[in-house]
């Protein structure tokens, strides 16, 4: 499979939570400035995190609710860099076609309706659908790469999406900002979550690098052993 290499890139405390009001407690700026340093132009986000920060308030609602039901991809923009959001149901609305001037591309499930491309193309967004009943994580990274022309790509979370490229063996490289502080509070996200095979085996690592930076901060580099 011709994907790109994914990197996820995360800040956690100590005990592998990942709540972003916490982190912001017992961290600065060295999230972007490591970020910046895996030379990964592309991002991807989830919906949660990019209703949170970038797009409008209110989901979208769609007055005929009939699936797209097939595969397709729309590309509305060339680009060196693209800010990549996976919005299963097709919820998100945006403000503009691009975040800080980076286009945006939305990875959507056969289950989000016909109307809903037809509103990402009129507003010159680009889309992948792909996944029957859900998204086909592994199609959608093909597509990014021979359509899209992403090498390169940083999947910063949360716990859910990291968990979906997890389970999907995809991730490449964790690299972890692991912050000077607890969190210990009950049902908060992890760090990777939302797995639902239960018998499923850990994940082991390898161990890349190891880096003492600002404020007390670690930063890991670890590459996942799938087999």
């Amino acid at each position: 499979m011709t994907r790109p290499y994914i990197v996820c890139h995360m800040v956690a405390s100590i005990d592998g939570r990942i709540d972003c009001e916490m982190v912001d407690k017992i961290s600065g700026d060295e999230y972007y400035g490591t970020l910046e340093k895996l030379d990964c132009p592309t991002l991807l986000e989830g919906r949660v995190t990019m209703e949170h920060y970038y797009a409008k308030n209110e989901p979208f609602v769609a007055n005929d609710p009939t699936p797209a039901g097939t595969t397709s991809v729309f590309k509305a923009a060339d680009s060196d860099e693209y800010m990549v959001a996976v919005d299963t149901h097709g919820r998100l609305r945006w403000p503009a076609s691009e975040i800080d001037g980076v286009p945006i591309v939305c990875i959507v499930s056969e289950q989000v309706p016909g109307e809903y491309l037809d509103m990402l193309r009129n507003e010159g967004i680009s889309y992948i659908c792909v996944g029957r009943d859900a998204i086909d994580l592994p199609a959608a990274m093909e597509l990014l790469r021979n359509k899209f022309g992403v090498e390169r790509m940083a999947v910063l979370g949360g716990g859910h999406i990291n968990g979906g490229f997890l389970a999907a063996e995809l991730i490449d490289e964790v690299s972890l900002l692991l912050a000077p502080g607890i969190d210990g509070r009950k049902g908060q996200t992890a760090l990777f979550d939302g797995i639902a095979d239960m018998d499923r085996m850990p994940v082991r690592l390898s161990l890349e690098s190891v880096e003492q930076i600002e404020r007390d901060m670690l930063w890991l580099r670890y590459k996942p052993l799938y087999k």
